[in-house]
């Protein structure tokens, strides 16, 4: 599909969000993780938690536990290939 520059314009954001991303993640297989499993480290409970790929190479954040509500630490670390090393801590 071709755009004239008129749509091309209206795109552009789009656009560079795919250039970004494609940055951080080349096709490959174009598969990128968007979610995993873990264990929280107060109640034991494997949970399944949502990964935003958007959110860069390393991520940082809080959120709590679904089953006992405890907050964790979730570190999130993508790999090259789209892969994500995720841990999550207790927040003290």
């Amino acid at each position: 599909m071709r755009l004239t520059p008129d749509e091309d314009d209206d795109r552009g954001d789009d656009v560079d969000d795919v250039d970004d991303l494609e940055d951080e993640f080349p096709l490959g297989d174009g598969k990128v993780d968007t979610e995993a499993m873990v264990v929280c480290p107060y109640c034991g409970e494997p949970v399944d938690i949502a990964l935003d790929p958007a959110g860069g190479t390393d991520q940082r954040y809080e959120e709590d536990c679904e089953v006992c509500c405890q907050p964790w630490e979730v570190h999130v670390a993508y790999s090259r290939d789209g892969h994500a090393a995720v841990t999550v801590t207790a927040l003290e």
